[in-house]
């Protein structure tokens, strides 16, 4: 029988850096193992070491080891790799997520064609091996065992008032805070100061936006739960856990048919099941299940007593194995109504039947087209009846003409009224070459991956009184688009400057809009924040920020004459009306928090700074596809 330190000497190599293996063993269910290098006659670890085997079994390897080796191990690694020029999480990435997350992303997440092969036990050993801990005591994480739990619960205040809710701050998804609801201006950045930090029990990577709306913040944790906190103080009122975690922004808006609940809080997780609590207590009011399959990337929007979740397809890693049957996923737009949780209706973001394309030459059958991912929040026309979408590539050996596109949907019934599309004949999946042979999964050409991702569509009003839609993705090219002539084009402006884009894309969680100018951060050496006249497309400037190689991935907020910006270095930073860095807080440490618990910030990602009654909040802690740096706090600042 093997010793406990040969075991966890064996767990401490796969984990600290196994080789890295061929591109082509990267397939769901690999078998070819990774060398784990590991040295028999390792003597006792340390507390740390213990800590990240497991510390677990004293006899064999830890559980969820053996199942990593062998189903993941070809592709996550040490040193880390690129699969069509994405990057891939690092071992030490998986490590710093938590265990909840991972077995999202095994069961009904990215990694689910990976899961397939594992049993629900062994998926949740190798989230927990990964993670260094059990999946969370959810007694432990709630807020009863806070130390900072508000004394009193009283009544919400107007949720019209100083607040920012939802993802865009608004229907037009502009990310723009009156001066009246920010309660704070330009003048009074540089004199910014942390208020309070609330740490998210055993989180890893906070993608949830803060939601600010009658007097309290509520925010989700990739531990599942969402919390309300006072907005002002940092106390805790209340948590629910859900099934899963999520990247979304709460929405708090009116609900009926509930007895004495006046406003409900509503969020959709990556699992596809959608929520709503009573505001003031957190009890659950309604709960449903989406029509399968259900992926969920970023926030719904809500409108009249409605809400309009975004789902995505779930292929761009499974599809690409011969053994597999692909692709069916595709992108769409959910309908709810907000007071009962039923559905209203489902739009596909691709109207075309799914077809048979023949087989594969191992004998799979091939489907299509698919894909056209819709990873952002809906943006909302009341004077058009209509809202508005991007979608992603498409999966698959064809593409369809609405990927890389953005869509028109009729509120009243989902009815796809126009699209434009900007990318053509973009067919993506990880594992693919650029060319391949005709009759398989892949495209016989690999597209760019140039999604229209998290970044939503903007409404803007022109002097005059002229409508134009903003948009920008991953492939880093600006457009105007008129809504009144089927999104005819009025403008379109190339952003990057170098080289384009690769997969990993320029502009992701998008931009934000003051009336006059578009500010769009990107996800490129040194970073930066161009800003464009929306009237014409034309640069007004291009901020330097300096930040890290990677740049700026997370959504920009602005405020009259300010724009605030964070990156995967982790620091957030407030641009003036000319382009100039006024104000910068470096988030990547550890925090004392209000609430007790453990907490340090990382990179800035998904979920962007929110204003709102003279207050700044930010999610920091990011993973995400460029090894990001782990976190777990919600920031709160205000001007001395």
């Amino acid at each position: 029988m093997r010793s406990p330190s040969h075991w966890r000497g064996v767990a401490l190599a796969l984990l600290g850096g196994a080789a890295a293996l061929s591109l082509a063993a990267c397939k769901p269910g690999g078998d070819k193992a990774a060398d784990t290098g590991a040295d028999p006659s390792a003597g006792a670890p340390t507390e740390q070491q213990a800590r990240l085997s497991g510390g677990r079994p004293k006899f064999g390897p830890p559980p969820g080891m053996m199942e990593f080796q062998q189903t993941c191990t070809s592709c996550h690694t040490k040193e880390g790799m690129k699969m069509g020029a994405r990057a891939v999480p690092t071992i030490a990435s998986l490590n710093a997520m938590p265990p909840e997350a991972i077995l999202q992303a095994l069961t009904t997440g990215k990694m689910q064609g990976q899961g397939a092969s594992l049993t629900a036990d062994q998926k949740k050993a190798v989230a927990e091996f990964l993670a260094g801990r059990k999946i969370i005591d959810k007694e432990g994480a709630s807020v009863a065992k806070m130390s900072n739990k508000c004394a009193a619960n009283p009544a919400l205040g107007d949720i019209t008032q100083a607040s920012w809710n939802g993802w865009g701050a608004g229907t037009s998804n502009a990310r723009f805070q009156t001066a009246a609801n920010a309660g704070l201006d330009a003048g009074k950045a540089p004199k910014l100061k942390l208020k309070w930090a609330f740490g998210l029990p055993g989180g890893g990577s906070s993608i949830s936006q803060p939601t600010v709306a009658g007097g309290r913040l509520f925010v989700g944790s990739d531990n599942t739960a969402v919390y309300s906190i006072d907005a002002k103080t940092g106390c805790a009122y209340w948590s629910f856990f859900a099934d899963a975690p999520g990247r979304f922004a709460p929405i708090v808006a009116p609900i009926s048919g509930h007895g004495a609940s006046k406003y409900g809080v509503f969020f959709t997780t990556s699992r596809g099941t959608s929520y709503a609590l009573d505001a003031q207590t957190g009890e659950q009011l309604w709960k449903t299940e989406l029509p399968a399959p259900a992926n969920v990337s970023n926030t719904a929007a809500y409108y009249n007593g409605r809400l309009y979740v975004p789902l995505t397809g779930s292929e761009t890693v499974s599809g690409s194995n011969p053994q597999y049957e692909c692709c069916k996923s595709r992108g769409a737009v959910v309908a709810i109504d907000a007071n009962t949780g039923k559905v209203a209706w489902k739009a596909e973001s691709i109207s075309e039947p799914l077809k048979k394309l023949g087989k594969n030459p191992a004998g799979k059958q091939l489907w299509g087209p698919s894909g056209a991912s819709i990873w952002n929040t809906p943006t909302i026309d009341p004077k058009r009846g209509v809202l508005y979408v991007g979608t992603g590539n498409s999966f698959g050996p064809v593409a369809a003409d609405t990927s890389d596109s953005i869509l028109a949907f009729r509120l009243s019934d989902g009815k796809l009224l126009w699209h434009h599309q900007e990318i053509k004949g973009d067919a993506f999946m990880l594992g693919c070459e650029n060319t391949n042979k005709p009759g398989g999964n892949c495209p016989e050409k690999l597209g760019p991956d140039w999604d229209f991702g998290g970044s939503s569509v903007i409404i803007q009003t022109l002097p005059g009184g002229r409508d134009i839609l903003l948009a920008a993705g991953k492939a880093g090219i600006a457009i105007a688009l008129d809504p009144d002539q089927q999104g005819k084009v009025v403008w379109r402006t190339q952003l990057w400057e170098k080289a384009p884009p690769t997969a990993d894309g320029l502009v992701i969680f998008g931009g934000a809009a003051d009336g006059s100018r578009v500010y769009y951060p990107m996800q490129q050496e040194g970073g930066g924040l161009t800003a464009l006249d929306i009237a014409t497309g034309k640069k007004a400037w291009n901020a330097v920020l300096k930040t890290d190689p990677r740049g700026q991935i997370g959504p920009a907020s602005a405020i009259p004459g300010l724009v605030f910006t964070g990156g995967w270095d982790g620091v957030l930073r407030a641009v003036d009306a000319n382009g100039k860095v006024v104000w910068s807080f470096a988030t990547k440490k550890d925090f004392q928090t209000v609430n007790g618990v453990t907490a340090k910030g990382g990179s800035l990602g998904s979920a962007g700074p929110t204003v709102a009654g003279g207050m700044v909040y930010v999610a920091s802690g990011y993973i995400g596809m460029q090894n990001g740096y782990p976190g777990n706090v919600i920031l709160a600042f205000a001007p001395e």
